[in-house]
C-alpha cells in the first residue's frame, strides 16, 4: 500500500463524491417546484433564483448533470478495478465490479437521491450556482450530444413534446389539485372554484349562454301596461327588446331605465293614466352588445370588465341570435350557482336522487355542471347538455322510456316535450 494507492483510493472517494452531487442535484432540480422557488426567489433568495434559471432549459441541465455523473462513475469503476486488480490479481475485477456497485448505490444514487426528494428546493438552492457553471463548461459537449439524438429519433419518426408551457403549467397545477383532493388535503368546492378559473380559457361562451328558447324577451310592439307589467314581474333586470322576430333586437332595457322614464312622464304629465301611452320601450334601451358564439370565457370577462357591462347577446357566424351572456354566468363557472331573492329555485334542484342507486336529472343541465356536482367524468366534447350527449350517442331524438348505456351510465328517458329531452333517468352501471 503505497502512496500510489493512497492516492487511487482518495481518487474514487473524491469520485464518489462527485457521483452523489450529480445524482442529488438532478433529483432536486427536477423535482423542485417552481412555483416555491419563485416564492423564495421573490423574498430574496439567490440560491432559489438561480436554480430557476438553471431548471428553465432542462434538457442541458439533465444532459450535463448526466454527462459528469457517467464520467465520475466510470472512471470509479476503471480506478477501483486498477487498484483491485493490483491488490489480487485477476479475481480483483469481480471485486471491483461488486464493490463499486454498492458503494455507487448506496453513496452515489439512493442517498443523495433520497435526500433530493426529501428537501428538493433547499438542495435545489445549494446546488444550482455550481450547476450552472457545470452546463457552461459541458454545454458544447451536451449541444453534440443533443444533436445526436434528435437525428436518431428523427430516423425513428419520433418527434420531441413540444407543448407550449402554458400547458404544461395548467396540467401541473391540475394534477396537483386532483391529487391534493384525493388525499384529502384539498376541498371539493375549493378544486372546483380553481379547476374553473383555469378553463375560462379553454372554454367558448356557446357553452354556457342561455339558449335563445330560454330568453325573456320584451315585444315592442306590446302595449306600455303589458310591458311595464312584464318588466315588474320579470325575475331580470336587463330583458331584449325585439320587433317582429326575435332574430331582430332593438336594444336591451334595464328595469331601473325604465323606472326613470316613468317617472320623468309622470312628472311632466298628468299622473300615470296620462303618462303611460307617451312610453316609447325603444328609446329606453340601451343598444345591444353582440358577441361571437366562439369568444373564450376569460376573453369576454374581459371585455365585460372594460365596456363596464353585465350583459351580451350572442350570434352565431351567420349573426343569428343563439343566446345570452351574462358576467354572473361566467363567475358560476368559478364559484358554483349563485342565486338571489329574486332567482326561481326549482324545489330539488336539477339533480335528485331516486333512492335505489340512481338520478334523475334535467336534460338541460350542462355535463360541465353535472360532472362537478356528482364528481362524474362525462365528456362534453360533442355536447354542452345531458340531453344533448343521449342524443348525440343515440344518434337520434329518443322517446319516452328509451334506455340507453353508455360511458359508464344508464340513461333512461323520462320526459320528452316536443323535439327536446325533458328529463332523464341516470344511473352508474
Amino acid at each position: 500500500m503505497d502512496t500510489a494507492f493512497w492516492l487511487t483510493a482518495a481518487a474514487i472517494l473524491l469520485l464518489l463524491i462527485a457521483s452523489a452531487f450529480f445524482s442529488g442535484s438532478e433529483t432536486a432540480l427536477t423535482a423542485a417546484s417552481r412555483a416555491r422557488l419563485k416564492s423564495q426567489a421573490d423574498k430574496g433568495s439567490r440560491g432559489a433564483g438561480a436554480a430557476m434559471k438553471v431548471s428553465e432549459d432542462r434538457e442541458r441541465m439533465i444532459g450535463a448533470l448526466l454527462l459528469g455523473n457517467n464520467v465520475v462513475n466510470i472512471l470509479s469503476a476503471a480506478l477501483a478495478t486498477a487498484l483491485m486488480t493490483r491488490l489480487f490479481g485477476d479475481s480483483g475485477i469481480a471485486l471491483a465490479t461488486l464493490g463499486m456497485t454498492l458503494l455507487v448505490l448506496i453513496f452515489g444514487e439512493v442517498l443523495p437521491k433520497t435526500l433530493a426528494i426529501t428537501f428538493p428546493e433547499a438542495v435545489a438552492s445549494k446546488v444550482a450556482p455550481l450547476v450552472r457553471v457545470l452546463i457552461l463548461v459541458f454545454s458544447p459537449v451536451v449541444a453534440l450530444v443533443g444533436l445526436v439524438v434528435s437525428g436518431l429519433l428523427r430516423l425513428l419518426g419520433i418527434q420531441a413534446d413540444a407543448r407550449d408551457g402554458y400547458a404544461a403549467v395548467r396540467d401541473e397545477i391540475a394534477g396537483a389539485l386532483a391529487l391534493g383532493h384525493s388525499e384529502g388535503a384539498v376541498e371539493k368546492a375549493d378544486r372546483d372554484r380553481l379547476l374553473g378559473a383555469l378553463d375560462l380559457s379553454d372554454r367558448t361562451v356557446d357553452e354556457i349562454m342561455l339558449h335563445r328558447r330560454q330568453i325573456e324577451m320584451i315585444d315592442a310592439d306590446a302595449g306600455p301596461e303589458a310591458i311595464l307589467a312584464q318588466v315588474l314581474a320579470s325575475p331580470h333586470t336587463r330583458l331584449p327588446v325585439f320587433r317582429g322576430s326575435d332574430d331582430n333586437i332593438l336594444g336591451v332595457v334595464h328595469a331601473k331605465d325604465l323606472l326613470r322614464e316613468v317617472h320623468r312622464l309622470v312628472r311632466e304629465g298628468d299622473g300615470l293614466e296620462g303618462a303611460l301611452p307617451q312610453l316609447d320601450i325603444v328609446k329606453v334601451a340601451m343598444k345591444p352588445y353582440f358577441v361571437p358564439e366562439t369568444t373564450t370565457l376569460a376573453e369576454q370577462m374581459r371585455e365585460f370588465l372594460s365596456r363596464r357591462t353585465h350583459f351580451a347577446l350572442v350570434v352565431d357566424e351567420y349573426g343569428g341570435l343563439q343566446g345570452l351572456l351574462t358576467l354572473e354566468d361566467i363567475l358560476e363557472e368559478i364559484v358554483g350557482e349563485i342565486t338571489d331573492e329574486f332567482d326561481v329555485v326549482r324545489r330539488g334542484g336539477q339533480v335528485q336522487p331516486t333512492g335505489d342507486g340512481a338520478f334523475l336529472v334535467d336534460g338541460a343541465m350542462t355535463i360541465r355542471d353535472l360532472n362537478r356536482a356528482m364528481d362524474w367524468d362525462l365528456p362534453d366534447d360533442e355536447a354542452n347538455t345531458i340531453a344533448g350527449l343521449v342524443i348525440h350517442e343515440a344518434q337520434m331524438i329518443p322517446n319516452e322510456g328509451q334506455i340507453f348505456s353508455f360511458h359508464g351510465f344508464r340513461f333512461r328517458v323520462e320526459t320528452r316535450r316536443e323535439n327536446r329531452i325533458a328529463r332523464l333517468k341516470m344511473r352508474p352501471l
